[in-house]
């Protein structure tokens, strides 16, 4: 096996499909393992991969773990095998606790969010020198390669991208609900709403990545005394741009917390 895939959920069943569709790693040459057996079958069966048991896994040459942290001390025991490079998906995990949980250094973490089910992840990456030397990181690149963009960042700064990219979409659903709930309230049908809330978020990020700041896009909108700037004077009165970034900060600290979790 080139691969086996711990843990199939959301993020696992996209990068699944993600490698096989764009032909990164031959289907057959991946095994699934899931709690859930009939999921993993019936994935398997779609993709052309394989369902592989527990003690199959020494047979892989990588494994993707994309657990829940919570669950990391309780498979470690048959998760961890000899000449077997591991990836992590896990929130707060750091490398430290990867390597003296799974005996290795060939370890990556990494942080893709939930656009990598749709080939748009934000994916970053980090790990010891014995995984660049084993090509585990290059092989952990052309993974979310498939998936979206990935970034080399040091560890440090894990938790804050976790904070910021990884818990993004939530953030931008509450705001695109927000808007549409305004636009509900003064007589704009909801599902319109919805429509036009999706689209213009859509489009607003194509129009941020045209410009070297935000606050560019920001003052071409807001014309003098214009509709905008009204607006965005009733949002600065109610804090929104400090909420936003006090959900960044706990965010980034509940991910330190969870880190700190697997530490003992």
């Amino acid at each position: 096996m080139e691969l086996a895939i711990v843990g199939v959920g959301k993020l696992g069943l996209a990068l699944l499909e993600g490698v096989t569709a764009r032909g990164v790693i031959p289907a057959q040459e991946i095994g699934l393992l899931d709690a859930n057996v009939a999921r993993a079958e019936a994935l398997a069966q779609k993709v052309g991969a394989r369902v592989v048991r527990q003690q199959d896994l020494g047979q892989a040459r990588r494994v993707l773990v994309s657990l829940q942290p919570r669950v990391f001390p309780e498979v470690t025991e048959w998760l961890a095998h000899e000449n077997t490079g591991y990836i992590s998906t896990m929130a707060g995990v750091s490398v430290n606790t990867l390597v003296r949980r799974l005996g290795t250094r060939r370890v990556v973490r990494v942080m893709p969010n939930l656009a990598a089910t749709i080939g748009y992840s934000q994916t970053a990456i980090t790990g010891p020198k014995e995984a660049q030397d084993a090509g585990d990181l290059d092989f952990a690149h052309k993974l979310f390669g498939a998936v979206g963009d990935v970034y080399d960042l040091p560890e440090h700064l894990f938790n804050a991208f976790t904070g910021m990219s990884a818990s993004g979409p939530g953030y931008m659903a509450v705001v695109a609900e927000a808007l549409s709930d305004g636009a509900v309230r003064m007589g704009i049908p909801r599902p319109l709403a919805h429509e036009l809330a999706a689209k213009l978020m859509v489009a607003s990020g194509q129009l941020l990545q045209q410009r070297a700041h935000p606050a560019m896009l920001k003052d071409e909108v807001a014309s003098p005394g214009g509709t905008t700037i009204a607006g965005l004077e009733a949002m600065e009165a109610a804090g929104v741009r400090g909420a936003i970034m006090k959900g960044v900060i706990a965010a980034t600290k509940r991910g330190t917390e969870l880190g700190k979790d697997q530490e003992e």
